[in-house]
């Protein structure tokens, strides 16, 4: 059993790990860029990459979801099991924030913006929803990083 709960908390790391990346890479090299999409080459720049993740994160979140549920079973009875709780909070929290704020403007960014104040107008508060997924996202690993931090510590010990 020890085996498979390792390997359970070593495949939620590479989600949050996936997420913590793909967030901070957005942050880093996408939105720097948008100041300069117009509604001519806003499309190509930004709906085909955004619905390939959507449609592979939506799974992977679901596997976060099952991977915290068998960390929480593994330390229940454990002054550890804060940690996948926490987790867990945090993937609900970013997942809920991109489906009641965030696919609105992907939806309308997919219909083809054609007005550049609208488009402006939706880039800017796109950007400002997803920097707070980020800030989830970067709460996420450093959880499991400060878990797993303590974890090895208490092995050299």
């Amino acid at each position: 059993m020890k085996t498979v709960y390792g390997l359970n908390k070593a495949l939620l790391f590479a989600c949050v790990s996936m997420y913590f990346g793909t967030g901070w890479s957005l942050v880093l090299f996408t939105f720097p860029i948008a100041p300069r999409l117009t509604p001519d080459n806003y499309y190509n720049q930004f709906v085909p990459q955004v619905q390939a993740a959507t449609q592979f994160f939506t799974y992977m979140t679901t596997v976060m979801m099952v991977c915290c549920a068998v960390f929480i079973i593994e330390k229940w009875r454990s002054p550890e099991k804060g940690y996948p709780i926490v987790v867990l909070a945090l993937v609900v929290a970013a997942t809920a924030l991109t489906i009641y704020f965030i696919f609105e403007y992907n939806e309308r960014m997919a219909s083809g913006i054609t007005d550049p104040v609208e488009l402006k107008t939706v880039l800017k508060k796109w950007m400002f929803l997803n920097v707070i997924r980020v800030s989830l996202w970067t709460l996420q690993w450093l959880t499991m990083m400060v878990y797993f931090s303590l974890a090895l510590n208490r092995q050299r010990a």
